[in-house]
């Protein structure tokens, strides 16, 4: 393969990587899919891109793509991602894996048959807050990390179609993505809380009555655990992706506010000079040249136009050009990127199970062999 051809399904939230893919290193974005004709045309005609698609099913049948990128509604994203899969294609898909634990078994199955990536193209774990973290715990300045705590609190009022009473775990692998991935271990088991309840017309959606869901994850062949907790409606809070470290020579905590700086803790100081506030590093230094500066900012159409989960995700922490650049040398270099098909499956299988948890009063609930590595 000299050049990978990848194609990009779903415009909405998706064409934010565009001209990502147009300026990486060996990549060409071939097609563009999306059901509405016009706003495929306008996208398309904007970057230069000819081949498109209104069908997801003719675009597999494309000899000339290698990869696509799902960026469809979650519903989508478990058949889409098989159908690629059987069609011999790479798959990136935009969280989460699936919203069933039999999709995600057969992705793995898939991915594993035919030899082909399947990568979760999980945001947070490629932010820059996740990337300092990160970068502190390989290099021992954490000390050994003795608890993890993650959050993703959004009002999705006023969002369409499948939004309207989803249960908040079955898309929580922004804060339960982050806790497995810094040790790069995996959940063995999860036991979940239900707290509160959304309007009764919510209810009627999925059955799901909780305002909040919270998590403990206790992590495989390790001693830690971890905290994770969601909401979606009816919950006074900024939109909010935290995550926190605690290690025994320093911990981090994220702020309570959007745009605040980090707070570190270093152990054995004096009391009042334990926390600092802390400006959290960009990391395009890590990413070819070519899109370096997307880490810091939008890549298409002006800030009144792209999508509300990256205004409110604040950017989603620089993270689109590293998600790129994780997919394609996975592809290109054979270079492991993280999560892979059965680190996808385990993350997004603590959300499903997490649900079935809380709807049993906090019943423990085993995380499946096909999500654990031997």
């Amino acid at each position: 393969m000299q050049r990978l051809r990848i194609a990009l399904v779903g415009l909405g939230f998706g064409a934010e990587f565009i001209p990502i893919y147009q300026r990486y290193p060996g990549v060409d974005l071939t097609a563009i899919c999306q059901r509405t004709q016009r706003k495929m045309d306008d996208i398309g005609d904007a970057f230069g891109i000819e081949k498109r698609y209104t069908s997801f099913e003719e675009l597999l049948d494309d000899d000339e793509i290698d990869a696509v990128h799902i960026n469809t509604p979650i519903p989508d994203h478990g058949w889409q991602s098989i159908a690629a899969l059987k069609a011999g294609k790479h798959v990136a898909c935009t969280v989460p894996m699936s919203t069933t634990i039999e999709e995600c078994r057969e992705i793995v199955q898939l991915s594993a048959e035919k030899d082909l990536i399947y990568m979760m193209m999980e945001t947070v774990v490629y932010a820059r807050e996740f990337l300092f973290m990160q970068d502190l715990y390989q290099r021992g300045e954490l000390g050994k990390v003795q608890f993890l705590k993650s959050s993703h609190q959004q009002d999705m009022d006023g969002w369409p179609d499948y939004w309207p009473g989803l249960p908040p775990m079955h898309y929580a692998t922004h804060c339960v993505g982050p806790v497995l991935g810094l040790t790069g271990d995996q959940a063995a088991y999860v036991s979940c809380f239900g707290s509160g309840t959304i309007r009764d017309e919510l209810h009627r959606h999925y059955g799901s009555p909780y305002a909040v869901e919270s998590t403990h994850i206790r992590f495989k062949d390790a001693d830690l655990s971890a905290h994770v907790y969601r909401s979606l409606f009816d919950v006074a809070r900024q939109y909010r992706e935290s995550f926190e470290v605690y290690g025994s020579k320093k911990s981090v905590e994220w702020p309570l506010f959007e745009h605040g700086p980090l707070v570190m803790h270093t152990a054995k100081r004096p009391e009042p000079e334990i926390p600092e506030e802390i400006e959290c590093p960009d990391f395009a230094h890590l990413l070819p040249e070519e899109i370096q500066q997307f880490t810091t900012e939008g890549v298409y159409d002006t800030d009144s136009n792209q999508h509300l989960s990256f205004t409110q995700g604040a950017g989603h922490g620089g993270s689109h050009p590293h998600l790129v650049h994780a997919f394609t040398q996975s592809i290109l270099q054979g270079v492991a990127a993280y999560p892979n098909a059965i680190q996808s499956a385990n993350i997004t299988c603590v959300g499903i199970l997490a649900h079935e948890s809380a709807m049993n009063g906090g019943e423990i609930k085993k995380l499946p062999e096909f999500t654990l590595h031997d």
